[in-house]
């Protein structure tokens, strides 16, 4: 009886073929489902760090952190666009400035709604402002 005693034993190996079949498999599978849509993205023209000298004339309007307005220190009755582009409007109107020429300035308080400024913002448009600056507070 041979028992074989003499053998050395077999080693246990791995067989990596059939894992790099199936993961090459997997591999082609997901390029050939993936969709690749390119999503439109928005025109930004990023303002500069350099900050430019403001205009002493520009309008200013002020958003509380309620949501009222101020228009060069006035309080408005209103919080509508339209009573906000009607008093932009009269500003103008008393103003010598050219209304190509006209800057406004908006103040908003740091917890003003973000509904609350964009109404600001539209009201300029309405009234015909198309330059708008925001003002901001220098960290200690």
């Amino acid at each position: 009886m041979n028992f074989r005693k003499n053998q050395p034993d077999d080693e246990i190996e791995i067989n990596l073929i059939p894992l790099i079949d199936v993961l090459l498999v997997i591999l082609i599978f997901l390029a050939a489902t993936t969709s690749f849509n390119r999503y439109q993205q928005l025109q930004l023209t990023l303002p500069r760090a350099a900050a430019e000298a403001q205009q002493g004339d520009a309008m200013r309007i002020a958003v509380s952190h309620d949501g009222l307005y101020a228009v060069q220190g006035q309080l408005l009755a209103g919080t509508t666009t339209d009573d906000i582009a009607q008093a932009l409007r009269q500003l103008m109107a008393d103003s010598p400035t050219l209304p190509a020429e006209q800057v406004l300035v908006i103040d908003a308080d740091a917890q003003a709604s973000h509904a609350a400024v964009v109404r600001a913002m539209e009201a300029a448009r309405q009234a015909g402002i198309e330059r708008v600056h925001f003002t901001t507070q220098a960290l200690p």
